[in-house]
């Protein structure tokens, strides 16, 4: 079945009636969001939120997310279910507020020389560099605190899993199988503390979550996010992704720890770039007789991201300092904002990124 139109049109208004030189009421437009995955630096994706919050006409369907972007998702469609935009906008600050709340004792702090400088690394915190030793040592199975995240607690404060299981908006939570490699999405009804810790389990760091007789690892490796439901089960025609990892970066990683950086970037993207590129491809071949097809080629893709997030290192994804979170969210409101100020007419109209440059790709 085809996909209805999902620009919702404006009801006809008297010009003479409206102040002069008014902007008039944009049509809402139903959206998909996609929410990459990248520790604290899901920070700058809470920033990216609360700015398009902001925009009455935008009307979200659905929001796929991973890690980071998975708890992102799940907060604001449960403070959306629970108080509209405005709720959704205070759920995701009582969040993010409560992590760095959380983390003030934390052996993951920046070192005094880095405070200094105004770096956020933690690549010199004495915490972050014994953890970075031990993870190439010992499995978390190892440690009698291995099955233990922070997180489950402020899950469990900050998201009514019930109400997030009647909202309107869908969610699309991935995790990854550590038994077939295959990713898992958990959907509102499926949801829970476990499936998002799940969704976030690095596992250098914890032991894998056990969801009915199955062990997940983050999904991540599996789909960062994934796009194959916003596509299959959503109207909406426009998917918003929030960038976390870089794509591409510049010169040869040498040092080991930008090797690894490099190496989780790559595979953390590969399975989002997949399915980028299909719907590239789709573009170029789809049969108009073949319904299904045509709803995937015809999907308009649109990024938020900044270079800012390339330039810090891997070792700040563990930083939860308020500064450092609140640094990030100013950056993706500043972000966002530049979106819809450059491509925000062509929402509902065309996609602004460029997808088909991936088939050129190497």
């Amino acid at each position: 079945m085809a996909k209805r139109s999902t620009s919702i049109p404006s009801a006809p208004t008297d010009s003479g009636s409206e102040a002069e030189g008014a902007v008039p009421a944009r049509a809402p437009l139903l959206v998909d969001l996609a929410l990459q995955g990248g520790g604290s630096h899901g920070a700058f994706t809470w920033g990216v939120l609360d700015r398009l919050l902001e925009e009455e006409w935008l009307e979200i369907e659905a929001i796929s997310g991973t890690s980071a972007g998975a708890m992102n998702a799940a907060v604001l469609v449960d403070g959306h279910a629970q108080g509209g935009a405005q709720g959704a906008r205070a759920a995701l600050e009582r969040f993010w507020h409560t992590v760095s709340k959380g983390a003030a004792m934390s052996p993951f702090r920046r070192g005094p020389i880095d405070v200094l400088l105004n770096r956020w690394t933690l690549d010199h915190s004495p915490g972050y560099v014994a953890m970075d030793m031990m993870s190439r040592l010992f499995s978390p199975y190892d440690f009698p605190f291995g099955d233990t995240n922070p997180l489950r607690d402020i899950l469990a404060q900050c998201v009514d899993f019930e109400r997030l299981a009647a909202s309107p908006i869908k969610l699309f939570i991935t995790a990854t199988n550590v038994r077939t490699g295959r990713g898992r999405v958990f959907r509102n009804a499926d949801l829970s503390p476990d499936a998002l810790l799940a969704s976030a389990c690095l596992p250098t760091m914890f032991q894998a979550v056990e969801i009915d007789g199955e062990a997940y690892w983050d999904g991540g490796y599996s789909g960062n996010p994934t796009m194959t439901p916003l596509m299959d089960e959503c109207v909406s025609d426009d998917t918003i992704i929030v960038g976390i990892n870089p794509v591409e970066r510049a010169g040869t990683p040498r040092g080991a720890r930008d090797i690894l950086n490099r190496l989780n970037e790559v595979s953390f993207n590969a399975v989002l770039l997949k399915e980028l590129r299909m719907i590239a491809l789709l573009r170029k071949v789809a049969d108009p007789g073949n319904a299904e097809v045509a709803h995937w080629a015809k999907m308009r893709v649109h990024l938020v991201r900044s270079d800012l997030l390339t330039d810090l290192g891997a070792s700040s994804k563990l930083n939860a300092e308020w500064d450092f979170l609140t640094m990030l969210r100013d950056e993706g409101r500043r972000a966002a904002e530049a979106f819809l100020a450059e491509k925000g007419d062509r929402l509902g109209i065309s996609s602004t990124l460029d997808i088909d440059q991936l088939l050129a790709g190497g």
